[in-house]
């Protein structure tokens, strides 16, 4: 790529906001409410949708020669199944989106409250003046992107925002999922710069064609990747 990028792809967890959120508020949420959450709306379509997706990933557990708990169809051992997949941290599109929906709940109510880097939102704020498009590429739902954005420690940040991708475009590590994203964005691979902290996923938009900068929040970091380094989005223009 010559030049400022067109449009400028990011990750989230350590990227735009600190893992801690994640893991030790997001997460825990999830687990602590996820029977309590299907009890209640387990009947509703799009639950519906995200349990069967989640009985047929069990069905392939058990196939593999996996040890999920029993299902039964029952909240109670969906809720079990699920809670066995996050201590896996499994990227599974349904458990992210049953996720989301828990969380929706959370930030509605007050519970719940996104975190971002504070340089994040003047960055923001310039790419988006200097005519460029800004888009989240993560393994956390489209929907818990918004709410995350929607609702963080430095406001309403989605009208900075033009896109929002998650694993039903693709897999993080996979080039394909790049290219999507920026045939969605309506942009040649090319134009893109992808910033992310995990070097198997610049790896991915590398060889899909885009920019690539490797953030670290905490050094040292990795070594040995000959990737770009930045510090901050300051390091960014």
């Amino acid at each position: 790529m010559t030049g400022a990028p067109a449009f400028i792809l990011l990750d989230i967890d350590g990227t735009t906001t600190p893992v801690d959120l994640v893991f030790q508020v997001l997460f825990p949420d999830a687990r602590a409410r996820v029977l309590a959450f299907l009890e209640a709306h387990g009947a509703e379509t799009e639950v519906v949708r995200d349990l069967v997706a989640l009985r047929d990933a069990h069905a392939r557990d058990a196939a593999e020669g996996h040890t999920p708990p029993t299902w039964d169809s029952s909240p109670a051992s969906a809720a079990a199944y699920a809670r066995w997949l996050m201590d896996q941290d499994r990227k599974l599109t349904a458990l992210k989106s049953l996720q989301g929906r828990i969380w929706a709940e959370g930030y509605a109510l007050g519970r719940l409250r996104g975190q971002v880097y504070d340089d994040v939102p003047p960055a923001l704020s310039r790419w988006t003046a200097a005519g460029r498009s800004v888009a989240i590429f993560s393994s956390g739902s489209v929907l818990a992107q918004k709410l995350l954005f929607a609702h963080s420690d430095h406001g309403d940040l989605t009208p900075f925002l033009s896109g929002y991708f998650d694993t039903t475009t693709g897999p993080k590590g996979d080039a394909v999922s790049y290219r999507r994203i920026a045939s969605a964005l309506a942009e040649p691979p090319s134009s893109g710069l992808f910033v992310s902290d995990v070097v198997g996923e610049l790896d991915a938009a590398r060889a899909a064609g885009l920019a690539t900068a490797l953030v670290v929040r905490t050094p040292p970091g990795p070594v040995g990747h000959g990737y770009r380094t930045i510090a901050t989005f300051d390091d960014l223009p």
